[in-house]
């Protein structure tokens, strides 16, 4: 039974912990002038929030993905309050619930702004999301699990209960340039990859990309993944002339260290293709990373674990894909 169900990712119970401290979220970081990096965290014995990123615009903030906890989300409305400036708008990269579940509680401090995703969370909520919630309630219903674990997942069957809050306004259906708040951004849509569509932004005034999952440390999270779609997606960044990668996980990166984060990745999906040995493909994948700012205290033995987990039960288990890959 995988307890971190809603995320997508049996992975997480291999993070013991994070920067982030249980029921703490990590301050605000100033990336550009005009941009913060409010980082996620795995605290000890609990899910994960992902990323936050927030955008200055001139009808207010945009923010890039709302988290998990309600910690995180807090730390999205106090940031907000301290720039006395409202929440214009929310791009959310993915419908995992770590990047999501704060979107009802922006709505209703903000009921004025707007959404934009793309529409994969509408299969998300009749397919992965409602097998996990119907997996879940048992397991919450045993008493067997940890208060904290069983705190997180009676958040997470209530957030996919609540599904229809977590749909965008604006679907983003094709990378176009757009005017999100009054600030111009790239929006860029990724079929296939991480999930069914993932949303990334490229901001051109700061060079700054906002991707989401599709950049994870310590490994990339391949629980709904497209191995090819991906592999795509990560090229395209390439053709961005960014100078700083925000990722969904982990700590920001320069355009150097984006391109060992991708020559890992391919070779971590050649390997999983081919006869090489589980453990070889993981401590390559471990190996090539082992430098890159992930906020992870023990980033080398995750890793590992995490790219084993990724090779034996996913990739070679469903031809190369994840099991909900549909391309």
């Amino acid at each position: 039974m995988r307890l971190w169900i809603f995320l997508a990712g049996s992975a997480a119970l291999l993070l013991a912990a994070s920067a982030a401290l249980a029921g703490e979220a990590a301050s605000p970081q100033p990336v550009v002038p005009g941009i913060w990096l409010i980082p996620g965290g795995i605290p000890p014995g609990r899910e994960p929030d992902g990323n936050t990123v927030v955008f200055d615009a001139p009808a207010g903030l945009i923010v890039m993905d709302t988290g998990r906890h309600v910690w995180h989300r807090q730390a999205i409305l106090d940031f907000a309050r301290v720039q006395g400036r409202p929440i214009a708008a929310i791009v959310n990269s993915h419908w995992h619930l770590d990047h999501v579940s704060g979107n009802p509680a922006l709505r209703a401090a903000y009921p004025g702004l707007t959404v934009y995703a793309s529409n994969a969370i509408e299969g998300a909520l009749t397919g992965f999301l409602a097998k996990s919630a119907a997996a879940a309630k048992p397991v919450l219903d045993s008493g067997k699990l940890p208060p904290e674990a069983a705190e997180d997942l009676r958040g997470d069957i209530a957030t996919y209960e609540n599904g229809a809050a977590l749909k965008p306004d604006v679907v983003v259906d094709r990378s176009a340039t757009r005017i999100v708040a009054g600030r111009k951004l790239a929006v860029n849509l990724a079929p296939n990859a991480a999930t069914a569509g993932d949303v990334w932004v490229y901001d051109p005034a700061s060079r700054v990309a906002a991707v989401g999952d599709l950049v994870t440390l310590p490994a990339p999270f391949l629980d709904t993944a497209c191995s090819a779609g991906w592999s795509a997606a990560l090229a395209r960044i390439a053709g961005t002339p960014f100078r700083t990668l925000i990722p969904g996980h982990g700590g920001a990166m320069t355009r150097a260290e984006f391109a060992v984060y991708r020559r890992a990745f391919d070779a971590l999906i050649a390997c999983s293709a081919s006869s090489r040995d589980v453990d070889e493909c993981a401590a390559g994948w471990a190996q090539a990373v082992a430098a890159l700012p992930g906020a992870d205290p023990a980033p080398s033995a995750r890793a590992m674990k995490m790219a084993r987990y990724y090779v034996k039960d996913v990739l070679r288990a469903h031809g190369g894909n994840s099991a909900e890959c549909r391309a």
